[in-house]
Parts: C-alpha cells; sequence; structure tokens
C-alpha cells in the first residue's frame, strides 16, 4: 500500500460499532413521538447529516415532532447505549497508535455531532489521539458533500495526493473522493446495502492491515 503522510477516519461504524446503536437510539425517541420506525430503516441514510437523517423517518411517518424535543430524547438514548455496549473495530486503536509512533498526522471526520464523538473518544481514551477532528458543527455541506474532507486536509495542511480516509458508508466515500482522497472501505454487518465499490479496498477490520 501507498506510503500515506495523512490518515483521516470516519467514526461510527469506522472505528467504532456504533451505528446499530445509533439506529436503535433513533427508534427509542421515534417510538417516543409516536413513530413506528425501526432499526433496518436507519441503513439507507446510515453516514448523511442528522437533518438527512431525521427527515428520512419523519417523511416516512408523515409527522413532524418538535426537532430539538426529538434531539434530546435521542441523545438520552444513544449517550446510553454507547456506556453499555459500543467497542472498537478490532485493531483500531494498535493502528492509530502506530501511526502515532511514525508521527502521521491523525484526524477524525465525521457527520455526527461534537458531543457524540468526544463520548466515544473519551471511552476508549482515545481523545489526545487525533491533530484534528471534524464534525457537524464545523461544516455547512454535509457529506456525501466532500466540505469536511477539504476542512480537515486546511486544517493539517494536508494534501489529497498524500492523505488516506478510512469510510463505511456511500455518502462517506464520495465525500472523500470528491475531495481528491484515496479511500478504505470497512465493510460490516450494518452496512451491506451501502455501495463500497468505489473504494480503492475493502477491509472488514484494522488487523488486515499489518
Amino acid at each position: 500500500m501507498k506510503d500515506y503522510r495523512t490518515i483521516l477516519f470516519d467514526l461510527d461504524g469506522t472505528l467504532v460499532n456504533s451505528e446499530p446503536l445509533k439506529g436503535q437510539a433513533i427508534v427509542f425517541a421515534c417510538q417516543e413521538f409516536g413513530i413506528d420506525a425501526q432499526v433496518n430503516d436507519y441503513k439507507t441514510v446510515m453516514g448523511e447529516s442528522w437533518l438527512s437523517v431525521t427527515e428520512h423517518f419523519f417523511r416516512h411517518q408523515a409527522i413532524k415532532p418538535n426537532a430539538e424535543a426529538f434531539r434530546q430524547r435521542f441523545k438520552q438514548h444513544y449517550q446510553t447505549l454507547l456506556r453499555r455496549k459500543v467497542t472498537l473495530t478490532p485493531g483500531a486503536k494498535e493502528y492509530i497508535f502506530a501511526l502515532r509512533a511514525q508521527n502521521k498526522p491523525c484526524g477524525i471526520v465525521s457527520s455526527a455531532a461534537m458531543w457524540m464523538v468526544e463520548e466515544i473518544l473519551g471511552q476508549h481514551e482515545l481523545s489526545g489521539a487525533f491533530d484534528c477532528i471534524i464534525t457537524q458543527e464545523h461544516v455547512t455541506q454535509h457529506k456525501p458533500h466532500p466540505e469536511a474532507y477539504n476542512v480537515a486536509l486546511n486544517k493539517l495542511s494536508a494534501t489529497p495526493q498524500g492523505t488516506l480516509v478510512f469510510e463505511d458508508s456511500t455518502a462517506g466515500i464520495s465525500a472523500a473522493l470528491g475531495s481528491g482522497c484515496d479511500v478504505i472501505a470497512v465493510q460490516h454487518e450494518f452496512n451491506l446495502n451501502n455501495d463500497l465499490s468505489a473504494a480503492s479496498h475493502i477491509i472488514s477490520d484494522f488487523q488486515q492491515l499489518k
């Protein structure tokens, strides 16, 4: 594999197994607002902006709950699930530490809110492992738009040609490719319906990179 100078990671589903938990938290919140949702409904919008995700669920049930009230209920459910069940993708922590030992700049580029990213990184003692963290608060256009990756490249003074991205969704891969970076996709049970074919390689965990 090419010797990249900079490595960028999506978080949910890429470094941690949080996508099923996020889907479950959305379902729990939906149920409180009278929405009969299923976890599988989340698979079609996985990796997209929070607005796209919620609009998908609300449109499907033809109701419009208060957006902030819904977000707060989701947050409570998601935090509870993260504290109980979230685990790292096998080999992820070792791979990140190996990159740090080589003095390679690393970043997180996520469609999630900053509190979600901080919660997960804190649990796994990775809070100081990244040189930049880009979340939904830092952009106006979300994945599949490349803005988030462009912002990360700029913050790290990195070139697209020298940067490798790890992603797990069609939207994320499109965003990374749109910024000019190479992409490796992480396949897992929750993203089997996502088209990962545009990535240069597909892995199931980071142990395969040894």
